[in-house]
């Protein structure tokens, strides 16, 4: 006779499953279809009816660090055909929630990250940071603030570039750091799950292999239910890509022209800001927010639109759209501001920055860490041979 195998339940993880958005947990019988309808699962190593019963029987161990949890697009195809309304997209988000809390560095940052009741504090720690900035630098008065030569509002007068650099780079230190904890304790778990792994060919390959994916944003093309979020994502994903050039061009300028001399020439502007709207950087801006403002237009109107078939999300969801794009408004607004010469301008460009730290700051604790942590799945998955048909 076998052996009895005895399952624990963490009650405690399937509680925070269903508070996190995952409310229709219970709803699911193991039909099979939810893996049957995806076509983003493999065939060898199907998900999420798999995901959906270990969630029910509170196996946390054997989910906060699966790779399946994280090779999940959120498609919603899955919740779509569900004959039961169990929403099993809805329930891996929340199970990621969880994965992203047991796998980060700083867990308070998780908790205000993914907390609806902790927002409060989310925005308040770049807010007072800020507001020191500007008491340190007497610049709390945005009437009395220089003007720039010609008269007109220039942000560098209320906090200047070397300062933001300054505060950007250790932020930037602290979310690469947090990253790569993440990524270690993730790859870490799924090891120890997987056990042996044959890892053949190369760790470079495969990331290569898992980066060329994600750039042409194939796998949302699996998808049918959700199909527009392909293009409202890869329209965000290249906005952010032309917006970080745009950061370390305008660096360039600053320093290339302070420590090397560097004068301006042709249409480059080195130097200090503002730059005429004719230079390249300010021409790649512009394109860039154009696109960042149509990727959140088609995010949303893709979530409104399918809210009956794949659910409206979750706080966790909402909370980085609302980050995404009080970036964009609160940046366009200031550049709005800044050419009509109003000091309200200053008011907008503090908030911006707020939104830009936490944007970037809870990077690998918000949903901006799928970025992160379903590329380490996507490359673990080719190691392991788990993404082959």
């Amino acid at each position: 006779m076998s052996e009895a195998t005895i399952i624990k339940p963490d009650l405690q993880f399937v509680n925070e499953i269903i508070k996190g958005g995952g409310e229709s947990l219970k709803k699911c019988y193991q039909c099979a279809t939810c893996s049957v309808v995806c076509n983003v699962t493999p065939d060898g190593n199907p998900f999420p009816r798999k995901e959906m019963v270990l969630a029910q029987w509170g196996q946390k161990d054997k989910l906060i660090t699966s790779p399946d949890v994280w090779l999940c697009h959120q498609c919603s195809d899955c919740t779509a055909y569900c004959p039961r309304g169990a929403k099993p997209g809805e329930v891996l988000n929340a199970i990621r929630k969880q994965s992203i809390k047991h796998v980060a560095m700083v867990p308070f940052f998780a908790r205000i990250a993914t907390d609806a009741k902790l927002l409060p504090i989310l925005f308040a720690i770049p807010m007072v940071l800020f507001y020191v900035i500007l008491m340190a630098l007497g610049n709390t008065d945005i009437t009395n603030i220089p003007s720039a030569e010609g008269g007109i509002i220039a942000y560098h007068k209320m906090v200047p570039v070397p300062v933001i650099d300054t505060v950007f780079i250790l932020t930037a230190i602290f979310a690469a750091a947090s990253a790569f904890v993440g990524i270690k304790r993730l790859w870490n778990g799924m090891k120890a799950q997987a056990g042996q792994i044959p890892s053949s060919g190369s760790l470079t390959g495969d990331i290569v292999a898992s980066i060329t994916e994600i750039l042409g944003h194939s796998k949302f093309a699996d998808c049918n239910v959700n199909r527009t979020r392909q293009w409202g994502h890869m329209l965000l994903f290249y906005a952010f890509a032309g917006l970080t050039v745009v950061t370390m061009w305008a660096v360039g300028y600053l320093y290339g022209h302070e420590l090397f001399g560097i004068q301006p020439f042709g249409p480059f502007h080195f130097g200090e800001s503002p730059y005429p709207n004719s230079d390249p950087v300010k021409i790649l801006a512009l394109a860039s927010s154009i696109a960042f403002a149509a990727g959140v237009v088609i995010l949303l109107m893709n979530r409104f639109a399918q809210a009956g078939k794949a659910g409206i999300g979750s706080y966790f969801d909402w909370i980085f759209l609302a980050l995404v794009i009080g970036v964009g408004a609160t940046g366009m607004l200031s550049w709005a501001l800044r050419l009509a010469d109003m000091n309200a301008g200053y008011l907008m460009y503090y908030f911006h920055l707020v939104f830009i730290w936490s944007l970037f700051a809870y990077a690998p604790y918000s949903k901006f860490a799928h970025l992160f942590y379903r590329t380490t799945a996507m490359v673990f998955a080719r190691r392991s041979g788990r993404d082959k048909k």
